[in-house]
């Protein structure tokens, strides 16, 4: 017997994450799930794929290209428009770190809690 494996949800640490849900929610046009609180917050896709931020004490973001805290891991979005999506995600509050290692097949930036996430074309 075989089980298949739905990916229900995502959850980044985070010091404040109804700000982090907020600007991920700017982001991708998803709202904010009713029960978020200062501890607990997050947005659901249509499909109800569940991206949540949790409130971590002496939260210490990730560092990249470093890794002295590292990354552990990275969303990808894909955008219609690499160049216009960075434009938007720059003005909510995401920076483009100097260290771009994908050339034009993608694009490296960070949230405003320094996790990174990258920007790549959506190939539909």
């Amino acid at each position: 017997m075989r089980s298949t494996l739905t990916l229900a949800a995502i959850t980044l640490d985070c010091a404040d994450p109804l700000a982090l849900a907020a600007f991920y929610g700017r982001a991708t046009g998803l709202a904010l799930h009713p029960k978020s609180d200062d501890e607990f917050a997050g947005i659901t896709r249509d499909d109800g794929l569940f991206i949540g931020f949790q409130r971590v004490d002496d939260y210490q973001p990730p560092c990249w290209p470093g890794q002295s805290t590292p990354q552990q891991l990275h969303l990808d979005f894909a955008v219609e428009n690499i160049d216009i999506a960075e434009a938007m995600l720059l003005e909510l509050g995401a920076v483009k770190p100097e260290y771009q290692p994908g050339g034009d097949r993608f694009r490296v930036l960070t949230d405003p809690a320094g996790h990174p996430f990258c920007l790549v074309p959506d190939r539909h």
